[in-house]
């Protein structure tokens, strides 16, 4: 294993360490959170990945126009997912699918079961059953810090301005989608998931990092801070109160 760095403030190697991020299309949560796994020595979880894997498979089932199929077809699925941060692998029965689901066609379809609050319901609890698997892990998507991981070590909402968000996904597809296709993408995604969840304010107790004006290494470093504050803030809590507040 490579050997990692913990940076000043964060919990020991040999302590549990679950970091939850959300944020809407092109705020840059996959990218920042997997370099952030790397810099903890942890696992990465992109949830945003099954989602899409769901919509390659119930497309490629015939299903995604019936939702109580698309469920069926999500209850028997095989689906892997990678949780190194070097090595990005969907797998579905036996076919690699990690390029697929990258696909334009993939990303106008996925919204269909990401909305589908049973398929919802079902991925939650694959995807807590993978971060209870291991001590190190950052998980990021739109429901992480509310749903899945509402008791995570450090919770926190990575956002943009629609301006930002909508360059960069231009320039990580390099100029490929048309500009109406590309605000779709971003603004049409998050409008139609928002409907079933809010990933654009942060809940209680979990923290903001706004990336409009930073750059990649500047949003880590930020991202980093605010892990390291939630860190602290829950030690002094345990400290000052180990057995918890009493009714």
């Amino acid at each position: 294993m490579t050997e990692t760095t913990t940076p000043t403030g964060l919990q020991p190697p040999s302590q549990r360490l679950v970091v939850a991020v959300d944020g809407p299309s092109g705020s840059g949560k996959s990218s920042v959170s997997r370099a952030i796994a790397r810099r903890l020595g942890a696992a990465y979880l992109d949830t945003g990945a099954m989602y899409r894997a769901v919509a390659w498979h119930c497309r490629d089932q015939g299903v995604l126009d019936d939702p109580d199929a698309v469920v069926a077809a999500v209850q028997d699925m095989d689906v892997v997912l990678s949780v190194d941060p070097d090595h990005e692998r969907v797998v579905v029965g036996t076919e690699d699918i990690t390029e697929a689901i990258r696909e334009p066609g993939i990303s106008a379809v996925v919204s269909v079961v990401a909305t589908n609050r049973a398929v919802r319901e079902l991925l939650v609890a694959r995807q807590r059953a993978e971060i209870d698997a291991h001590r190190k892990i950052v998980a990021e998507g739109r429901d992480i810090t509310t749903v899945v991981a509402p008791d995570a070590d450090a919770r926190i909402l990575l956002t943009a301005s629609a301006e930002a968000r909508t360059a960069r996904r231009a320039a990580q597809l390099g100029g490929t989608v048309e500009a109406k296709d590309l605000a779709e993408q971003v603004s049409g995604r998050d409008a139609k998931d928002s409907t079933v969840v809010d990933f654009m304010s942060p809940s209680d107790g979990v923290g903001l990092v706004d990336s409009t004006e930073l750059d990649f290494e500047a949003t880590i470093e930020a991202m980093l801070a605010e892990i390291t504050r939630q860190q602290s803030n829950r030690t002094t809590k345990q400290t000052t109160n180990p057995e918890g507040d009493r009714a």
